[in-house]
């Protein structure tokens, strides 16, 4: 169905970047425009001529701008039907409104102020905007609605070669109010669903909508046959993510590359040395530290390479050329994850176009407060995102202090843990991961599992330190570590058999340390 030439545009808007000059194309394409207060005077300050709602309507503003559009002349004028409703129009006394472009009320910014208060914040729910949005995006087989700044030149465009807009566009535009307008509304929900009767905050609100875009979709799930997409949530998250991770080279993400590099992206976050983490399956298989790139890289590689096959290299420091072309030399990688590329790099990376290289960007303020959601058959649960930084000192329970360089390990060992499936046992030595010991349902064969792999890779233990996601429910991993010649243990501690374990420590001279912080990782 063609919309016949647009006459009339009602334009509201509190965000007024470009809407001079849309207003202007919009005059010259013989358009009358009618506008509210604050924009009918924006836009008689640059001698564009307006009609005032009010003078449309006959009734003046009211409330200090509380009513200023809700109008049977204005919905009426809006929801027309073409000739099926002249006959009303007729009878209002009014021209038919084929363009309404609107932009609400700024609440999230308003409410993401420190010193915002419940009376700011009901001052800026919009009333009339998201209501000319629904009626105009409802009727959009006649009416053109306009709610980002961004469809301002199509728009133009269209009005220029046509009198009016496609209606491919009205319906693609009818689906970006209808979104925009749910999101506003789930808001401004969450808002009042996280207050008590006190007007102070809750943690979690007793409702909450969360509004879901889809980034792109995925050639299957976990498996082929499983249909997958991935979807970004609105959110004021700006450390690097997953979200706003941008592929500049290699064929399309799957399901479980966008996982595992999640995975990654997440432990690598962390340190503030330079880093290197390779992951398999969503557990890292090797992490270092290293004072360059490429002897990060090097010593993850060397801990684990039958892992790092096929594995998600993720890296918080720009990559370099010598490293691209090392790790092409050494092993075939699914995924890069890198804060940027050098010029370089890129070039190499540009050379093969199967390697998919994510940029997420600079890697500071990573301690952001956001929750963690887990889906689970008929419910998601939503807990606060496990990231609290590592504790400057520990307790110390043995009767042996740790040494300065056990130190230094301990505390890369408990960063690391943390990003590993319980039960999680990691070996470490010389802020490398000697063997990891992950998702095992016993504590003492994920102990045994990363000496395994330590063997298998052919790296000495002795001299290692141990961490543990959990406590250490019996003595028998630390009799395990002080087989594998490890010198130094570090866990949360909480065990009914703490005693029992602190003993084992002392009577094997291995220093013990409690965090009394568990990391569970399901």
């Amino acid at each position: 169905m063609s919309q016949k030439n647009i006459t009339h545009a009602l334009i509201s808007v509190s965000d007024k970047d470009g809407i001079i000059d849309f207003a202007k194309a919009l005059t010259s394409a013989n358009i009358t425009l009618l506008s509210t207060g604050g924009t009918a005077k924006f836009l008689k300050q640059s001698q564009i001529p307006v009609i005032d709602i009010s003078d449309f309507t006959g009734v003046e503003e009211m409330m200090d701008g509380r009513v200023k559009t809700l109008h049977p002349k204005i919905f009426g004028s809006i929801l027309a039907r073409g000739s099926q409703d002249q006959t009303h129009l007729q009878a209002l006394g009014a021209p038919a409104i084929g363009l309404v472009v609107v932009n609400l009320y700024p609440f999230q910014e308003v409410i993401s102020k420190n010193d915002c208060d419940l009376k700011q914040a009901i001052e800026n729910i919009d009333i009339g905007g998201p209501s000319l949005l629904r009626a105009a995006a409802k009727n959009f087989e006649y009416t053109t609605a306009v709610v980002s700044k961004a469809d301002y030149d199509l728009i133009i465009s269209e009005i220029t070669q046509n009198g009016s807009t496609t209606r491919s566009t009205r319906l693609a535009l009818a689906k970006k109010v209808f979104a925009h307008v749910a999101e506003y509304d789930a808001v401004i929900s969450n808002y009042f669903s996280a207050l008590d009767d006190t007007d102070s905050p809750v943690n979690f609100p007793q409702t909450y909508t969360q509004q879901l875009n889809k980034k792109m979709d995925l050639r299957y799930g976990e498996n082929p046959h499983q249909h997958a997409a991935f979807y970004t949530l609105k959110s004021e998250l700006t450390e690097p993510n997953m979200g706003n991770a941008i592929q500049v080279t290699g064929k399309p993400l799957s399901y479980n590359n966008i996982a595992d590099s999640d995975a990654a992206l997440e432990c690598v976050k962390q340190f503030q040395q330079i880093g290197c983490v390779i992951v398999k399956h969503a557990n890292p298989c090797a992490v270092a530290l290293g004072d360059t790139q490429l002897e990060a890289y090097q010593k993850a590689y060397q801990s684990d390479p039958t892992s790092a096959y096929g594995g998600i290299i993720a890296f918080n420091s720009p990559l370099q050329a010598v490293t691209i072309e090392t790790i092409l030399a050494y092993q075939f990688v699914e995924v890069i994850i890198t804060p940027e590329l050098t010029d370089d790099a890129r070039e190499i990376a540009k050379q093969k176009p199967n390697l998919r290289i994510l940029v997420v960007g600079k890697i500071d303020n990573c301690a952001q407060k956001t929750w963690d959601y887990k889906s689970v058959n008929g419910g998601i649960l939503i807990q606060d995102r496990d990231n609290l930084p590592t504790p400057v000192s520990f307790e110390v329970v043995s009767k042996r202090q740790p040494r300065a360089k056990e130190m230094e390990d301990l505390r890369f060992a408990w960063q690391v843990v943390r990003f590993i499936k319980s039960n999680a046992i990691v070996y470490v030595k010389d802020k490398v991961t000697i063997g990891i010991g992950p998702g095992q349902m016993s504590r003492i064969f994920s102990a045994k599992i990363a000496a395994l792999k330590a063997e298998a890779a052919e790296l000495d233990i002795a001299g290692s330190v141990m961490a543990s996601d959990a406590f250490i429910p019996f003595r028998d991993s630390v009799d395990e570590a002080f087989a594998q010649e490890i010198t130094a243990i570090i866990q949360p501690g909480g065990s009914l058999r703490d005693k029992e374990v602190i003993a084992a420590a002392d009577e094997h001279n291995l220093a013990m340390i409690f965090t009394h912080i568990r990391h569970f990782r399901h």
